[in-house]
């Protein structure tokens, strides 16, 4: 695609959805996407589908129209995925997306296999916000499109510092931020604040890490009962990989917890040399080179060892 217009030509109704436990790139592009095709075709019935993200982004406009569950039998002309790697992770719209007219996939994973009828796929760039920018008209993005695109492009970029970072990413940055949005407080309300009890959370992660590997990789964890004794969920724990990968002399960091007896998410970051996507991608899940994740089963050790053999292998293909 050229223009996002091209699959929009003639169409009614349209679906958009994002992957499931969204993060801030992907309610970023499908914000994004809603408010441009709001404003550009304000003929054209839109829905949004997401399952139900985290408050902090509730500063974009129209987050309120963001619809967590299904409507029943609703056929669309055209449904497009933002930010949505495989057709498993849809979230919220999986129906919606097979009985649609025409299908559109919007993203930059590498490991996207091409699902859609269309599929606008840049795995050289740092975000789908990146991506989206460059098929929307730039003269049509006002300061609440901006602002959507700014959020997802600082969320996947860690706030312009991982290596996905381009000059063309801090070009776009720049003219988004002409628009005269706020720009510090998206980054400090959606990427850095923590509530006191997601504070508490993560000192208790950190302090039973466990450093493997002679300190080249940290584990932490957090299994089911305590996430029910502090009365947290998965989105509550957005950002404590992050700052484990942060420690020194690590190439490798892993966090875990426990959705289910025995059935685990795992997210893995990676400094630089690891690519973590080829162990996501190893065990069913995706994502990129220094950041990826998947879902596992079995054991706290079983899920940790099956890891650490594929992070040794590419370690110590490295080290040869």
């Amino acid at each position: 695609m050229n223009n996002i217009a091209e699959v929009l030509r003639g169409v009614k109704t349209v679906g958009i959805g994002g992957h499931v436990r969204p993060d801030g790139d992907c309610v970023g592009s499908c914000m994004a996407l809603y408010l441009y095709i709001k404003k550009c075709f304000p003929e054209m019935q839109v829905d949004i589908y997401l399952e139900t993200p985290k408050s902090d982004f509730s500063f974009i406009r129209d987050y309120d129209k963001v619809r967590s569950t299904g409507r029943g039998t609703i056929l669309y002309d055209l449904f497009i995925t933002c930010d949505v790697s495989s057709l498993d992770r849809l979230a919220v719209a999986g129906e919606y997306f097979d009985a649609a007219d025409h299908t559109v996939c919007i993203d930059h994973h590498v490991s996207n296999p091409g699902f859609a009828d269309v599929n606008h796929v840049r795995g050289d760039i740092g975000s789908v916000c990146e991506v989206l920018y460059g098929i929307m008209n730039p003269d049509k993005i006002d300061r609440d499109i901006a602002t959507a695109l700014y959020t997802g492009i600082v969320h996947d970029t860690g706030v312009f510092q991982y290596s996905s970072t381009t000059p063309e990413t801090m070009r776009i940055a720049g003219e988004l931020m002409k628009t005269g949005f706020d720009f510090s407080r998206i980054i400090e309300e959606s990427f850095y604040q923590k509530t006191y009890l997601q504070t508490q959370v993560m000192g208790r992660v950190l302090a039973e890490s466990i450093m493997l590997m002679n300190g080249r990789c940290i584990v932490g964890y957090m299994k089911k009962r305590e996430m029910d004794f502090y009365g947290v969920e998965g989105k509550d724990l957005d950002g404590i990989v992050s700052q484990l990968r942060l420690t020194k002399g690590v190439e490798v960091a892993m966090f875990l917890y426990e959705m289910e007896s025995q059935s685990f998410k795992v997210s893995l970051r990676s400094n630089g040399k690891v690519d973590v996507s080829r162990i996501a991608c190893y065990f069913g899940g995706g994502g990129h080179v220094k950041a990826s994740g998947c879902d596992m089963e079995g054991s706290f050790y079983d899920v940790v060892n099956n890891i650490m053999e594929q992070v040794e292998d590419q370690i110590r293909e490295l080290d040869l």
